[in-house]
Parts: structure tokens; sequence; C-alpha cells
């Protein structure tokens, strides 16, 4: 029977997007302690394993302080006993390949080994595709500190995912800090789900009192929230624009690495804009982060002149080389680079969702400082969250489609990518 503790969360979960597992060669999941896994990502990471990825198994601490009256030497059993429980729980789930990496650090005071985590774990995850962590604003301070120490070493071109714990049983369903909008649900089968039941009941030692006869760490109404039919993951943003080096690298590895000139997507794309674009033809547009500039060209083709730059100094010396009419072609990182007189169009496209809060709103600022009164601002982004990226291409759109100088002329909404044309007041 559910209990109304668990009833208020029903309806903040149901209509959430589904978490896909496919598609991932390298899984790091890490926890505070020994059983964080299990209860909070199981289904996550049977449906990962089951998808052909690698898992992996990274835990901070043995868990000895879950009984904070025991003297040293219990302490030192118990830690020893949950990492033999953390064992047999990952055989059940079928997860009993996965390596664990015992770090050992102190149980409850894991903040003040931060940076000695935070390194250990650069090392862990370096050639990992998907983290998957304990989520960074969980009320219990360990897990806090292991999700932010996880989010501070992973690699830029890793999909970070966060599992909340506490936040279950001691926070509000309504509270401002839970990210519902970058929310998803894994789904669990029958045999997921079971195989979890059996992942936790393996915990022995959190599910019975004590040795020291204090309550159990996992009664009844904390577990009820960890045995549903699905879990919650957060989607973990990164704080900082994406790094110019990490564009540098991949445009040495190849010329067009988005294949702007010849996918079906980027040509689909490309003639969905320019038939938006509400005039035939524009005085001056500006182009920010023009790639290759196969856009650059087309802009061409309806403006006077465009003032087209991006951040990687080789992708625009072969832009320059294309020698297009009207053209000019500068090295700047955004947010500056915006040429000092007006423009009637900017076209952003595929760059908002790879700049922090900060650097989007300074960005947008001068998108908008740049165009008269009247002017057109393009914004084009592909859907799905880019590993590299600070959210997605939805979220970037709404955050300028509320700006209150903007106004929308068209909208467009297709399965791969959004198309908004706004213009300035």
């Amino acid at each position: 029977m559910t209990t109304a503790a668990e009833a208020r969360w029903d309806n903040r979960w149901r209509h959430l997007p589904a978490f896909d597992p496919r598609g991932y060669r390298r899984v790091v999941a890490v926890a505070a302690h020994p059983d964080d896994e299990t209860l909070g990502a199981s289904g996550c990471l049977q449906a990962l394993h089951a998808a052909g990825a690698r898992v992996d198994i990274v835990v901070a601490s043995d868990g000895e302080a879950a009984f904070p009256a025991l003297g040293e030497e219990d302490r030192a059993a118990l830690g020893r006993r949950r990492r033999a429980e953390l064992v047999e729980s990952l055989r059940v789930q079928g997860l009993d390949q996965a390596a664990i990496h015992w770090l050992g650090l102190p149980d409850s005071g894991l903040s003040g080994h931060a940076e000695d985590l935070t390194e250990v774990l650069r090392e862990l995850l370096a050639d990992a595709d998907c983290c998957v962590l304990p989520w960074p604003y969980d009320p219990h301070p360990d897990h806090s500190t292991v999700g932010a120490c996880v989010l501070a070493a992973a690699p830029v071109t890793a999909h970070c995912w966060s599992y909340p714990i506490w936040m279950w049983h001691w926070t509000a369903e309504d509270s401002p800090d839970i990210p519902w909008r970058r929310a998803f649900t894994c789904a669990l089968s029958d045999e997921q789900r079971a195989r979890k039941s059996a992942g936790i009941k393996a915990f022995v030692s959190q599910l019975e009192r004590g040795p020291d006869g204090s309550d159990p760490i996992l009664p009844p109404d904390v577990l009820e929230h960890f045995d549903r039919d699905h879990e919650v993951l957060f989607r973990e943003s990164r704080a900082q624009s994406a790094p110019i080096a990490r564009f540098s690298e991949l445009y040495a590895a190849q010329a067009d690495p988005w294949q702007t000139e010849d996918s079906w997507y980027e040509r689909r794309k490309r003639q969905t804009l320019l038939a938006a674009l509400p005039r035939e033809h524009y005085r001056h547009a500006i182009e920010p982060a023009c790639g290759t500039g196969t856009l650059t060209a087309e802009l061409a083709r309806r403006a006077d002149r465009v003032s087209a730059f991006d951040a990687v100094a080789d992708v625009v010396t072969a832009t320059q080389r294309r020698q297009l009419p009207g053209v000019t072609v500068a090295q700047a990182i955004l947010p500056a680079g915006f040429p000092d007189e007006t423009a009637d169009l900017v076209v952003l496209s595929e760059i908002l969702y790879y700049l922090s809060d900060e650097d989007l709103r300074k960005t947008v600022d001068n998108a908008i400082t740049s165009l008269a009164s009247g002017g057109d601002l393009v914004l084009a982004h592909w859907r799905p969250w880019a590993p590299e990226a600070t959210r997605d291409g939805a979220e970037a759109h709404e955050l300028v489609a509320a700006r209150p100088e903007l106004s929308t002329v068209v909208e467009h909404r297709d399965e791969e990518f959004l198309l908004h044309v706004l213009r300035r007041q």
C-alpha cells in the first residue's frame, strides 16, 4: 500500500521523458557509500549493462560511520561488512562483472577530502562517456560532495546523470532546488525491479538494527521510495562554457566534424532556416560561431554584407579561403566578437547550448544590442543534449524567447531541431 509520503511524488515523475541507456561505451557509477548506487540507480545500471556498456563502480567511503556510536574497531568491521554486501548486491543484480574501485575515504567526512577525491576521480573517469553520480544537491553532505567532485572531474565528453537518495525523504516535492526541468525516468522491467529488490536486501547491515541497538539506516518508510517501477535521474549540466580546446580538437580530427555540407540533418535545417527568414534580403547579417562557413555562404546570398566569426583559428582560416563576396570572417570568442555596427539579422545556430548561464546572457545581450529596431534574431539548435553542452536546445530557446526586448515571429519545432525567429521591438 502506497503511503502519503510516497504518493506525494507521483505527479512529479509520470510525464517525464525517458532515459535512453543505448550508445554508451564505458559507464562509471560513483557512490558516497556502499548501497547508494543500488538504491538510486540499480535499474539504470542494469539497463546500461544490458545495452552493452561496461559498468564500473567507484565507492568513496566504506560507510563505516553509519552508526556513529560505534568504536573504532566496530566501525572497521562494519566497513568490511559493507564492502562484502556490495559485492553480493552486484552479483544478484547481474552486475558482478563491474570492477569496484574502493577509495576508503572517511564516511561522513568526505567534504574535508573533496580536493583529493576530485583528483582520484579525474583519473578513474578519464575515458568514461557516461558518469552516474549522487545528486549534487542531495541533503546528505557526503552525497552532495561526491556529486560535485564527479562533475568537477568528469571529462567534457561524458554525459553525467545524477540519482537522488535522501531527497525523497527529506525534501519537499515542490522545492525549487529540485531540477524537474532536467529530470528523466528510467523504467524498470519486472526482472530489473526484482534484481534491484534483491540487491537492496543484500545490505543487511543497513536494514537491521545497528550493533549499538540504534534504528536501521533504511527503515520501511525510506525503502518504499526505492521500491518503484522506475527511477528518476537528473541530467547534470556543465557549469562552464564548453572549452574552445574541445572544438579545436574536433576540427583537427576532421575538417567538417558535423558534416554541415552533406548530412541530411544539416541540409534540412539550413533549408528550413532560410525559408523562415521573414525578409527576402537583409542589409547586414551577423553570424557568430560560423564554423566552416556552410550557412555563411547561404546568408551571403540574402544579405548585402555578412560579419561572421568563430573561436577556432583553423576554421576561421578555412572559411576565409572561401572568399565569399560581401563576407568578412574574424576570430572571436563568445560572448564578445560582435561588430560595433548594427545589423538587421543575427543568426545563432548550434551554439547557445554550449554556453554557461553568464556567457549565454551576455551573448544574447550583445546580439540584441547589435540588432537595429525591427531586426531579426534567428535561433536554430539540435534538440538532444550534447555531452559538452550546458543545456539542451529547448532550454536555450526558452531563455532567449523570454527576453522582453524580443517578440516571436516564427516558431518551428522539428523532431530533431528547434527554430525560432525573434524580432527586436
